[in-house]
């Protein structure tokens, strides 16, 4: 598979109400190591979260995903997590917890552009289907 690159990717989720764990795909993050290559897209837009019942969790969802962009992207204002290795970050973001704001387990894939992977996973299991 010359070309291909390793690449690892999850699912993020808000989930409004985690008592009755309900959620909504609002992201993905891709991690590709041999392409140095760690980055979240997620829809700003939480219309879908709203309707599940619980508009009060919009701003901490937002400030989750604004979070995720900052620890991927790493460096200056990304915190103590953001200084990490990207393979660490990405372990962190994608670890289990019960929050507003979780990832799906891990899965793995290959690919030749990671950008362009993380673009069609972001269209795949985010962008919702319009019915009609």
């Amino acid at each position: 598979m010359q070309g291909q690159h390793l690449y690892e990717y999850a699912v993020i989720r808000a989930v409004p109400r985690v008592e009755r764990e309900e959620f909504v795909n609002v992201g993905v993050i891709l991690y590709c190591s041999s392409r140095r290559f760690l980055s979240v897209k997620y829809d700003d837009d939480l219309s879908r979260v709203v309707a599940l019942g619980n508009p009060e969790c919009v701003v901490p969802i937002r400030d989750s995903l604004q979070s995720f962009a900052r620890i991927c992207a790493g460096g200056r204002g990304s915190g103590t997590i953001g200084q990490l290795s990207a393979a660490e970050r990405f372990r962190w973001l994608t670890a289990t917890r019960s929050t507003i704001v979780q990832s799906s387990k891990v899965h793995p894939g290959f690919c030749t552009d990671p950008s362009q992977t993380l673009d069609e996973l972001y269209q795949k299991f985010v962008v919702p289907v319009s019915v009609g």
